[in-house]
Parts: C-alpha cells; sequence; structure tokens
C-alpha cells in the first residue's frame, strides 16, 4: 500500500464521486494498492477486499471507525466504534473457499456479485440470486434450484465462516427502549465518506489561501499540513 498524497485524495474523490459505493470502495483499493493493478478487484472476495479497506482507513484516518445509527424501536441516537486494526487482521492470511450445502458447492460472493443484486429491492429475492450467481455445481443437475429460506439461511452461515470480514455485523442494544438489532457496516461507503469529508475540507483551505494569498491549487497542496495550517490561522476573519 502506498501513503496517498493531498492530491491523490482530491483525484480519487473526483474520479469516484458519481459511482456507486461499491465501485468507490475498489477505486479506493486500486489507487492505494499498486500492486492490485494487472487483477480484477472486483472478482476479490470481500473479505479480501474489506481487509484492504481496513488497511486503507487505518493508515489514512486511523484504526478507530466511530458512527452512529438509530433505534429501530424509538429513533434513540447510539454510537458505535470498531477498531480497524481487528478488522484488518480478521481471515488475514486465509483464502477464502468454496462451501458444501445439501449437495451444493458455493464460492465466496465478490463485489462484482453485489453489484449484480443491488438492483433487486427486496433482501429474499437478493440473497436468492446471490445463491443463484455464487452456484459451482450441484449433484441433482436436472431440478432448477428452489432455495428454501431454511437453504438460503445455511449457505449463508457457511460463507460467512468461510469468509468471515465479507459482512461486518454491529450489534446494538437500546439503553432507552430496550431494543435489541444487528446493521451491517459498509465498510466501503464508510471509508468514502472519510474520503469525501477530507477532499471537501482541502478545496476548502484551497480557496481560503488562494483567495487571501493568490496562489495556486497546486502551491497550496504542496504545502505541508503543518505550513498550511499556519497561514490558515493567519486568514481566519
Amino acid at each position: 500500500m502506498r501513503t496517498l498524497t493531498q492530491v491523490d485524495y482530491l483525484a480519487l474523490w473526483e474520479s469516484g464521486r458519481t459511482l456507486h459505493p461499491i465501485d468507490q470502495g475498489l477505486l479506493a483499493v486500486e489507487t492505494a494498492f499498486p500492486e492490485s493493478r494487472g487483477e480484477s478487484v472486483a472478482d476479490w472476495p470481500l473479505g479480501r477486499r474489506n481487509r484492504a479497506l481496513a488497511e486503507l482507513q487505518c493508515e489514512c484516518f486511523g484504526p478507530a471507525l466511530s458512527g452512529w445509527t438509530a433505534c429501530r424501536q424509538c429513533g434513540e441516537k447510539l454510537e458505535f466504534k470498531v477498531d480497524g486494526r481487528a478488522l484488518a487482521q480478521t481471515g488475514a492470511g486465509e483464502e477464502a473457499e468454496a462451501v458444501q450445502v445439501a449437495g451444493c458447492v458455493f464460492r465466496p460472493p465478490t463485489s462484482r456479485d453485489l453489484a449484480r443484486i443491488a438492483v433487486l429491492p427486496e433482501a429474499g429475492d437478493a440473497a436468492r440470486e446471490l445463491l443463484d450467481i455464487c452456484l459451482v455445481s450441484r449433484e441433482d443437475t436436472q431440478r432448477p434450484p428452489q432455495w428454501s429460506e431454511q437453504e438460503v439461511d445455511a449457505v449463508g452461515e457457511r460463507l460467512a465462516l468461510a469468509d468471515p470480514l465479507a459482512e461486518i455485523l454491529l450489534y446494538f442494544k437500546c439503553p432507552v427502549c430496550g431494543e435489541s438489532f444487528e446493521e451491517s457496516l459498509d465498510l466501503a461507503a464508510f471509508l468514502w465518506s472519510e474520503f469525501e469529508g477530507r477532499a471537501k475540507r482541502l478545496l476548502w483551505d484551497v480557496h481560503r489561501l488562494a483567495s487571501a494569498y493568490g496562489w495556486s491549487e497546486a502551491e497550496v497542496l504542496g504545502l505541508s499540513p503543518a505550513r498550511r495550517n499556519f497561514y490558515l490561522e493567519m486568514v481566519q476573519p
């Protein structure tokens, strides 16, 4: 992984700001990990992609992933904090393998697979379609697969064990109403929001210093963070 410059942050944000969150995550990995070039990151198992995103989060913004959600029952604001270093180590050095359930073999899902089911409005339909996509082989080749809810759950559990970072689940218990629930942390979307915030702050810095001193964007971005912050303090209204 290479260290991103101020120019990299802006270029990454500008290139990806209109993309789907799945593609934004892939763009971030391809930008920060030169060794991924020549590979199709979209075809990486989700756990491998998420480990790369967790490493990038730690490198660029620190290991603490902090945010909040709302209780599904009463709407109370609930905060969370996740250790990005622990995420980056989950399943590290292990290769996600195919699983077998009820005579069918399934490979771990990828970002490309998620993109194919992203347009489906119903979670149940999306889960069944994902099974169809990830199906590698089955013993009964005469009968088209028609997945029951139990089969969907069984395959999901086995795939989660095979690729433990493919889905990051956060568990909440509301202190106000006692409601317990879980939510999935979309690491690509979370990291992209960090990139967007960094890029917009940089553009605001450029605007203020260019207005005060007549410097170009390249000249402002070429300053070290310490020097830029010092100049920003001097032009405070």
